[in-house]
């Protein structure tokens, strides 16, 4: 349309003309539109024009010779559906066992050349390729992503004209592409799945209920950094202990033997008055000074078993000290 000046009501006959010689190039013979049909397209457009059949010709006639007759512009793509006939055989290998199913991995080699041949689209470096090498190094490259061997067969080297040697660059390319394809969809699902996991972490944040601290361990431990202190609250109970079992000793059985009692009522009046209440107070440095007073009573402590020993005579029984 460059080289001649088209007037304004050419421009539907040029369309009308393009569309016949699209459908004539592509299409069976049954489905190319005849003029009839072509006419209708004017009504439906509501233009009052009614094409003839010499005034079409002239116009095919002359897109023809303007395109120098070349309506053809080879993409892989016209080659891919017929190389992949001869994509997979019986005879190739799975990851060194047989293939057991030939159409299904037939279905996905098609997958994976339709997909590298959307890799060559995207880098102008692949139009330094002709066509049909693009082609056949997108069914290689496949060959390789499924695992199946050998890469480039002896029946895709007689099919395509093209031996591994001439293959070898443009599939090169195209890995690397599917490998830095491969790196940005593991980023993007390690992001979306960040993105999940903080989502939940936010929603099992909103759905706690707010709870209200009232009772809070204290940090401070004062029997912990006083201990010595401890023992001091059981010596006066082991000094009485120990001066009651001093008084059990021979001085009291030499006066019962002989038959002082003065001096064993003498002794049991000194003790009783050693077993008076005996206060203590202790202070402990902390948070809080406090003063603690224990009151020691020994009265319940030890227990006292009375036999022959002491009162012949009399059944052995068991009082605690001195109940009186």
């Amino acid at each position: 349309m460059d080289r001649y000046d088209v007037a304004v009501k050419q421009l539907y006959v040029i369309s009308i003309a393009c569309l016949l010689l699209a459908s004539k190039f592509e299409e069976k013979e049954d489905k190319v539109p005849k003029l009839d049909q072509l006419n209708s397209f004017a009504y439906m457009c509501s233009l009052n024009l009614a094409l003839t059949k010499k005034d079409l010709l002239k116009m095919e006639l002359l897109l023809l010779e303007t395109f120098n007759w070349n309506l053809c512009l080879p993409t892989p793509a016209h080659y891919i559906d017929y190389y992949l006939f001869a994509s997979v055989s019986e005879s190739d290998l799975h990851n060194g066992w047989p293939i057991t199913s030939v159409t299904k991995v037939r279905a996905f080699m098609e997958k994976y050349s339709h997909y590298f041949l959307e890799v060559s689209l995207q880098d102008h470096v692949f139009l330094s390729f002709r066509p049909s090498l693009v082609a056949a190094a997108c069914v290689g490259a496949s060959r390789i992503c499924l695992e199946v061997s050998p890469s480039w067969t002896a029946q895709l080297q007689l099919l395509t004209c093209y031996s591994w040697e001439h293959l070898a660059p443009c599939i090169e390319l195209m890995l690397i592409a599917h490998d830095k394809d491969i790196k940005e969809a593991n980023k993007e699902k390690d992001r979306v799945k960040l993105l999940q996991q903080q989502q939940q972490v936010v929603e099992s944040l909103s759905l706690q209920t707010p709870t209200q601290v009232l009772f809070q361990q204290s940090r401070y431990h004062p029997l912990a950094q006083h201990s010595a202190v401890v023992p001091q609250f059981h010596s006066p109970i082991q000094d009485l202990c120990s001066a009651y079992r001093d008084s059990l000793q021979a001085p009291r059985l030499s006066g019962l033997a002989s038959g002082h009692h003065s001096d064993s009522l003498h002794s049991y009046s000194t003790l009783q008055a050693s077993f008076q209440p005996v206060l203590q107070t202790v202070s402990i440095q902390g948070p809080i000074t406090m003063q603690v007073a224990i009151s020691t009573e020994p009265r319940h402590c030890l227990a006292l078993t009375y036999g022959s020993s002491y009162f012949s005579g009399h059944p052995s029984y068991t009082t605690g000290c001195f109940d009186g």
